[in-house]
């Protein structure tokens, strides 16, 4: 970089954006002047979009909106003193920053059609759900989402008693698998210090299989924790701001049982960063290649933001592991509309489950495997206090692999 551009960069950080020297710890006072500002802008910007009439005025603010959001991810600590949680400075920023991009580039009010029981429209109620909704359910904007068939009690107090229940088992499962995986390779991977999942010591056909079972277990790590986080999300949503548990339909749709790669991630994974990806990506890329493009240009934005969140967990992580899985997942979709033109038959049955297990297991080795090297793998669980838990799963995973590498 040339003295001129580190000049730039200097005066951008230090006397236009106001960035400390190194990241500001969380208190009161910073919580004030550096998180706050971009959450009232983005709450402003949600305002705005439900109000018709307002397409100058979030042009204007938009800008505003990108600048603290900027300041905030660079100058805020939201780790809290973990550092697995130092993603989240630049992940809730640029959500932001996308989100109320796609907001300012709306044509017409967005529209709610579902709210509480008995009340009344409400600009600030309509503007507070929305910048508190990923997916659209309940919204004119969520077009094309496919839910999940609802299978939970819709009593809203047994709604909630659900989703507890169900953040339990989840994060209970969550912990012993992650201790599962870590226990394959507790020197490399399973360590902060991290490793490769592909043990350069066995055969192929040993190597690859023992890649794909920690893979597995790795990726139905990542279900738990996605299943536990969406249902502490319910519990103030429903019992406080009084939200309609049609509102909260499942997350996921048993990915386990996808049929086709296009099954697997446009109906039964979660669709939570759905318009997101397709905006950013997807819908341009549309206008020049079609529905190829827009398929390609929302796995790609899939994978850039994997690919940010992999790099600020651990500075140290190869790029582009993500970009590369999430893009041959792309693929593998648009193959399958191919196969489906040339012969007028769908991937589907015994023959597409297949296909899509070891396609996806295929391209999600690429994702773990950068986790695994970068050390992610290797941070703390839940059940790592709770000590004769413990040593049975590690006991138990250790002498699986022993016998695998014999198999």
């Amino acid at each position: 970089m040339s003295f001129a551009a580190l000049c730039l960069r200097e005066v951008l950080l230090r006397d236009v954006l106001r960035v400390p020297p190194t990241p500001v710890s969380m208190n009161l006072a910073n919580f004030l002047s550096h998180l706050l500002p971009p959450v009232l802008s983005y709450f402003g910007a949600a305002v705005l979009v439900v109000m018709p009439r307002t397409k100058c005025l979030r042009v204007v603010l938009w800008p505003l909106v990108a600048l603290l959001a900027s300041r905030a991810a660079l100058s805020f600590d939201f780790s809290i003193a973990n550092p697995e949680g130092q993603s989240r400075n630049m992940h809730l920023m640029i959500f932001i920053m996308t989100r109320t991009l796609d907001w300012t580039l709306a044509t017409e009010p967005l529209q709610r059609y579902i709210r509480p029981e008995n009340s009344a429209p409400s600009v600030s109620m309509d503007a507070l759900d929305l910048a508190l909704n990923f997916r659209g359910c309940g919204w004119n904007w969520s077009k094309g989402l496919r839910v999940p068939q609802e299978t939970r009690p819709l009593a809203r107090t047994r709604f909630v008693g659900y989703a507890i229940l169900s953040a339990g088992l989840h994060g209970l499962i969550c912990s012993i698998l992650h201790t599962a995986v870590k226990a394959f390779s507790p020197n490399t991977f399973g360590s902060i210090q991290g490793g490769t999942i592909f043990d350069e010591t066995l055969p192929f056909f040993a190597r690859y299989l023992r890649s794909a079972i920690i893979t597995t277990i790795f990726t139905s790590t990542t279900y738990c924790s996605l299943q536990v986080i969406y249902n502490l999300c319910i519990i103030p949503a429903v019992l406080i701001l009084r939200q309609d548990p049609a509102q909260w339909p499942p997350a996921f749709d048993a990915p386990w049982m996808a049929t086709s790669v296009n099954d697997f991630w446009a109906r039964r994974w979660h669709q939570l960063f759905r318009r997101t990806f397709l905006f950013l990506a997807g819908d341009p890329l549309s206008r020049m290649f079609g529905s190829t493009g827009r398929i390609i240009g929302g796995f790609l934005a899939s994978g850039v933001f994997h690919d940010i969140m992999a790099v600020t967990l651990n500075g140290q992580m190869e790029p582009w592991n993500m970009i590369q899985a999430f893009t041959l997942m792309g693929i593998g979709a648009v193959c399958e509309r191919m196969f489906l033109r040339w012969s007028g038959r769908r991937v589907e049955g015994l023959t597409g489950w297949v296909w899509t297990m070891t396609w996806v297991i295929l391209c999600s080795s690429l994702m773990v495997d950068g986790w695994a090297r970068g050390g992610v793998i290797g941070s703390s669980s839940m059940i790592d206090r709770v000590g004769p838990l413990r040593a049975f799963v590690e006991h138990s995973v250790m002498a699986f692999d022993v016998w695998l590498r014999a198999f």
